[in-house]
């Protein structure tokens, strides 16, 4: 294992990751109502992350899908999520027991979304798997203690902070979700699909 590589990689991911970002997105799930268990969340985003790296494209292969529609499709979920936070808007349901917000979209897509899937696959090419490994560990533990205390977050924020966060964060989660279905949506289109389009234009 090499330390260089392993904290070069973990700060790779915590910036794709960004979970101090997400913040008041997980404040107005909790808002409304959705309890957050901080310890499944880090472990499902654990799996997750895990699975893609040892996996990868062979895992959206075995379901026969690419990691473009891969990425589309969260970006999607992010720009209904953003949606939400700033038109106060509900698109997610929570199911019996509010579990639905641990999983969808705090495991995914906000912790292990498309961007983090993909950017695993990307540092293979560079690191060792092992670093990396180490690495998604590291970063999952500040994932926990990050939802564990954003109760204590919120309150130092306040409702006024609370507020002006999700709208500005609203916007940016818009902002990103455009950006990543643009840089995959032309890539899952066939030739004859880009004419179509373009005749319809």
């Amino acid at each position: 294992m090499n330390i260089s590589d392993i904290l070069s990689v973990s700060l790779i991911l915590f910036s794709v990751i960004d979970i101090v970002g997400n913040i008041p997105i997980i404040i107005d799930l909790k808002n409304k109502g959705v309890k957050v268990d901080s310890m499944k969340a880090a472990l499902v985003s654990l799996g997750l992350m895990v699975a893609f790296l040892y996996g990868g494209e062979g895992i959206l292969h075995l379901l026969g899908l690419d990691v473009q529609s891969f990425a589309v499709a969260g970006a999607l979920i992010l720009f209904f999520l953003g949606l939400e936070m700033i038109l106060g808007m509900r698109f997610f349901r929570e199911g019996p027991g509010n579990e639905v917000g641990t999983v969808v979209p705090i495991a995914f897509p906000l912790i292990a979304g498309a961007g983090t899937m993909t950017t695993l696959i990307s540092l293979k090419s560079k690191f060792q798997s092992l670093d990396i490994l180490a690495a998604i560990i590291l970063n999952v533990i500040v994932v926990f203690l990050v939802l564990h205390f954003s109760d204590f977050i919120k309150e130092k924020l306040g409702e006024a902070g609370s507020a002006v966060l999700r709208k500005v964060f609203g916007i940016i989660l818009l902002a990103i979700a455009i950006k990543l279905f643009k840089e995959n949506f032309h890539l899952i289109i066939t030739p004859d699909q880009k004419m179509g389009l373009l005749r319809f234009s």
